[in-house]
């Protein structure tokens, strides 16, 4: 039980830098709501971040996971770091003039203000030369200082969002300075300010990485890490598609913004699931790696599986139970509650995602990242079609339908390809049942309108489940009740 100490010791820091910046990220959305004039303006910042999300998987093309593999394949981890972070600072360069030279064209081509165009560019730059070290930070097993400064940076941009937005406006005609950087109507171009100054600042706390580096380029191993890290650039690619361009497809298709920001707003909802898989991915994505070549590997990897479906069923069940207490605080104004419905579909699909993610270490392991690019554009396509066939007809329900089944397809096709290439034994039967159980148990407590609104039904969905799990699992828990 050793590994699986270590690796949720390392889970939970990971977390802690995952879910405290994302709680404190959703301390934004209740902001935005009141602040923001109206719910169309809430839509178009969720269209310019999801811009955002794209071109920054674009910018980092697949080397934080190809750092990892190489950091712990290669002899002279030194050259690694080198290489790969004078990589990322040469392309962020040439990206950085390149578009400011053309940004009123991608202005005029995107359909957003120029001045929001010039922040976007910034923060892609910024945040992309602190991807090395902050994968340095992981792959040398040092997540305390990953989480500290990950906390800050968020809470910076928590800072100066409340401050620009709440009280500028308000201490303006008492101040002489603030009154110089007071713009009225301009809440957008504050929150990317925010962002922009969040970046810099994490950036000048990681500096000193490229202040010691040392300066080697190492071209052949440059070339394996492009060929390596390309099918994960398309991959990252098309998990863009699936996680955010949503909401660029929704404004395409002509969706009121008014009702993209509610859209944006309930969907924050739904994205407690992804707390718990962005930590889990976070602490599993070096262990799998790093014990690759153990005995019980395929073993291991089973068992670490049916622990997510379990925690993560019981944890999605929880959340739809009491999506209507959540959204009391995190989508404070009833006009936007009418897009909740999507809240079980989006909390659904990202555990879908999770699961995938457990899935798919088979690729990842022998070398074979082109199979997960595959796998993801698979995604992106059935993403693309069904929000283009649903969208015209249900609106951004249409965009939450699509995306728990595109995920679902994924997560359905690795498990498929990865029992041929490199078989793992799950156990099928106990994933199965949990994951139907908790789903069923989650949709009847939530569409049925009388169950949904006495709470009842939920409440015991949730102690049923987690005693159905106790009696099938009553071996691993006193296992690990011993090992305490």
């Amino acid at each position: 039980m050793s590994l699986y100490k270590k690796l949720f010791q390392q889970t939970a820091i990971y977390g802690l830098a995952t879910v405290v910046p994302r709680l404190m990220s959703f301390l934004l959305n209740p902001l935005y709501v009141y602040y923001l004039s109206d719910k169309s303006k809430m839509g178009e910042v969720s269209v310019i971040f999801s811009y955002l999300v794209f071109f920054n998987v674009v910018l980092s093309y697949g080397m934080e996971t190809t750092f990892f593999r190489f950091y712990n394949t290669e002899e002279q981890k030194g050259k690694v770091i080198s290489t790969s972070m004078i990589s990322l600072l040469i392309t962020s360069t040439l990206f950085l003039i390149i578009s400011y030279l053309l940004k009123e064209n991608i202005a005029n081509l995107i359909g957003i203000d120029t001045e929001f165009i010039k922040y976007t560019i910034f923060i892609l730059v910024l945040d992309a030369l602190v991807i090395i070290p902050f994968s340095k930070l992981r792959a040398e097993s040092r997540p305390i200082k990953y989480a500290v400064i990950k906390i800050a940076n968020v809470g910076i941009n928590l800072f100066l969002n409340v401050f620009f937005l709440v009280f500028l406006p308000k201490w303006a005609s008492e101040n002489s300075f603030l009154s110089s950087i007071y713009f009225e109507n301009f809440q957008i171009g504050y929150i990317f300010i925010s962002n922009v100054i969040a970046s810099l600042f994490t950036l000048i706390v990681l500096f000193p990485d490229y202040i010691k580096l040392n300066w080697s380029f190492d071209k052949v191993l440059w070339k394996k890490m492009i060929t390596y890290g390309f099918p994960i650039l398309i991959a990252g690619v098309a998990f863009a598609i699936n996680e955010h361009f949503d909401k660029i497809l929704l404004d395409w298709l002509h969706v009121p913004l008014a009702q993209i920001g509610a859209y944006s707003a309930c969907y924050k909802i739904g994205m407690f699931m992804v707390l718990f898989r962005t930590a889990y991915t976070l602490g599993i994505e070096p262990f799998f790696f790093s014990h690759a070549k153990n005995e019980n590997a395929q073993k291991t990897y089973a068992e670490i599986t049916k622990y997510f479906v379990i925690f993560g069923s019981f944890m999605s069940l929880g959340i739809i139970v009491f999506a209507d207490v959540l959204k009391i605080f995190l989508v404070p104004r009833k006009e936007y509650w009418e897009a909740m419905d999507i809240v079980p579909l989006i909390v659904i699909a990202n555990f879908f995602l999770g699961i995938y993610t457990n899935l798919s270490v088979w690729y990842k392991l022998i070398d074979k990242t082109k199979v997960g690019a595959y796998i993801s554009i698979i995604g992106a396509i059935v993403t693309l079609a069904f929000n283009f066939a649903l969208i015209p007809q249900l609106g951004y329900l249409g965009s939450a339908i699509a995306t728990i089944i595109a995920y679902g397809t994924m997560m359905f096709i690795s498990y498929k390809l990865g029992q041929k290439k490199y078989p793992i034994p799950y156990e099928k039967k106990k994933i199965s049942i949990y994951l139907t159980l908790s789903i069923t148990l989650a949709f009847i407590s939530f569409y049925i309108p009388f169950l949904r609104n006495t709470y009842i039904f939920g409440v015991l969905s949730l102690l049923f489940f987690a005693y159905f799990v106790y009696r099938n699992e009553k071996q691993l828990f006193a296992k690990i009740l011993k090992r305490n």
